[in-house]
């Protein structure tokens, strides 16, 4: 399984992963990026071309699979960027609080075993005035598309690392403490609907609650 994992898989992620619906949308979100920023699973580093040097001043990008950081490492090297490679899970962000200013999410959380725990890390290195850029698939709004998800989900799960296409992003937001400011879904990819609705926006930590 590891070769598959290390080898196979990202080869994978590189021939599917980024068709022309996806590839707009990336246009559009990770340019809204600023200052330090934290991005979790960064695959292959599909992201790198769309980032503003202009605008941000260092990247920590997170990747445990070893095949893909190989990959983005490569990408890196053809852009302006500052990139610190950290080869960790995205339950385990080794930054400390309010670290950064950015944090970029695109198409992570369906695979992160503990993913409110990772979320509930992105709140905690977010500065002050910080946002969340989220770029995700997951649960149909469709009855009919979430039966074949519910089917569909255990050879998601194999053949991609771990996919869950039955989470609910914005759900999972909320009940990390995050508010969202923005966000457009539909489905996007020209593959089956079981695999292809997404949520892209951005979203901001909650303030605490006052208690009087």
């Amino acid at each position: 399984m590891s070769f598959y994992k290390h080898r196979i898989y990202p080869h994978l992620v590189d021939w599917l992963g980024n068709p022309k619906p996806i590839e707009e949308r990336r246009q559009r979100i990770v340019p809204l990026a600023r200052g330090n920023v934290l991005e979790i699973g960064v695959g292959p580093g599909a992201n790198f071309a769309h980032y503003d040097p202009g605008r941000v001043t260092k990247i920590y990008a997170l990747e445990p699979n070893a095949g893909m950081l190989r990959r983005a490492e490569e990408q890196g090297k053809g852009t302006r960027l500052d990139i610190e490679f950290l080869d960790l899970p995205g339950e385990r962000i080794p930054l400390a609080d309010a670290s950064v200013d950015t944090v970029v999410s695109t198409f992570t959380l369906c695979t992160i075993p503990e993913v409110l725990k990772a979320l509930q890390g992105m709140k905690r290195v977010l500065k002050p005035g910080g946002k969340l850029i989220f770029f995700e698939h997951g649960l149909s709004p469709d009855p009919d598309v979430q039966k074949w998800q519910q089917r569909l989900e255990p050879l998601f799960r194999w053949a991609f690392e771990g996919c869950h296409v039955t989470r609910d992003v914005p759900s999972l937001l909320g009940q990390s403490g995050f508010s969202i400011e923005h966000m457009d879904a539909g489905y996007l990819a020209p593959f089956p609907k079981a695999g292809t609705y997404c949520w892209w926006g951005t979203a901001v930590p909650e303030p605490p609650r006052a208690y009087h």
